[in-house]
């Protein structure tokens, strides 16, 4: 088994951002792959055994928390700006950039949910990224949030957003509201069955919690990262789309594809948002993994 070492790098605002790196057997430099998780999650929810199946295919493997979020600090706890996560994304590909058992000319990014548009956005507007993995993609926060939140509640979600303004105006902190909730009666950022059983997975004491800033879901229904899609291009793209996805809506993340251009490759998963990291893992980390060899690993036997 590839042995799982800590690492931390610096990002900016005096923010240290913390993580896993996993390097495989071998002689270095080797390829490289960078993760990190959706909105609100942490490496533990499920990125571990994506990681290490990158790891046993021959990459070094980086996964982070994003600031604010499990092991990685910042000045305010829970909060997601999509921009901010992007720019510390972009110091973890210098980190890996650095590192000697990495071959530089040869890294590659995977993101999931949310991060999956930071993906989309990364590989547009990197080219130091040389192979995309975007899973189960935000494609558009606006439209997400029609299908997501009820007409009827719209007028007090958008109340809570300007309340919440007001108050940090007057020095206030900003609002939290949980990540996940089955109760109406308590706000949430998600309610469906998969998502609080997924955000609620056992994972170690202290390392998440079940809180988020109101302002997070603001940015996210602002947040479009489908505009990039095809400007990824030249960098290959793969989008692993589960087709009964109701988080980040199965239809957009099609939609989407149908934009890119090539190089680019969708691979369905017959299943939910939170699927690929379940049932059906093998599919959705093969298919990544499949991606990652051919245009990281083959082209240097070219």
């Amino acid at each position: 088994m590839v042995e799982r070492q800590d690492v931390e790098f610096p990002v900016e605002g005096g923010a240290t951002l913390r993580g896993w790196l996993f390097v495989p057997d071998g002689p270095a430099p080797h390829p490289a792959i960078t993760m990190a998780h959706g909105f609100a999650g942490v490496k533990e929810h499920g990125l571990e055994r994506f990681a290490r199946a990158f790891a046993d295919a021959g990459f070094v493997v980086l996964v982070h928390d994003h600031r604010g979020f499990g092991a990685s600090d910042g000045a305010l706890r829970f909060d997601i700006d999509p921009w901010v996560q992007i720019a510390d994304w972009r110091r973890a590909i210098s980190f890996l950039e650095n590192h000697p058992a990495v071959d530089a000319d040869r890294i590659g990014l995977w993101g999931t949910s949310y991060a999956g548009g930071h993906a989309i956005v990364l590989g547009a507007t990197d080219r130091r990224v040389r192979a995309v993995v975007a899973q189960v993609p935000t494609i558009s926060g606006y439209q997400q949030s029609l299908r997501r939140v009820p007409p009827d509640q719209v007028p007090a979600l958008e109340a809570a957003f300007v309340d919440d303004e007001r108050r940090r105006f007057h020095g206030e902190p900003p609002a939290t509201q949980a990540v996940v909730s089955a109760d109406p009666a308590v706000p949430a950022a998600y309610r469906s069955a998969d998502a609080v059983a997924f955000y609620n997975q056992p994972v170690p004491e202290g390392v998440w919690e079940n809180s988020v800033t109101l302002r997070s879901s603001r940015a996210a229904r602002m947040y479009e990262p489908g505009t990039w899609v095809a400007r990824v291009s030249p960098t290959p793209l793969l989008m692993v789309v589960a087709l009964h996805d109701t988080i980040t809506v199965a239809d957009l993340a099609l939609s989407a594809y149908e934009q890119a251009l090539q190089p680019k490759q969708l691979v369905t998963i017959d299943g939910d948002h939170f699927d690929p990291y379940l049932s059906s893992f093998a599919d959705a980390s093969g298919a990544a993994i499949a991606w990652f060899t051919e245009h990281l690993i083959k082209p240097e036997k070219h």
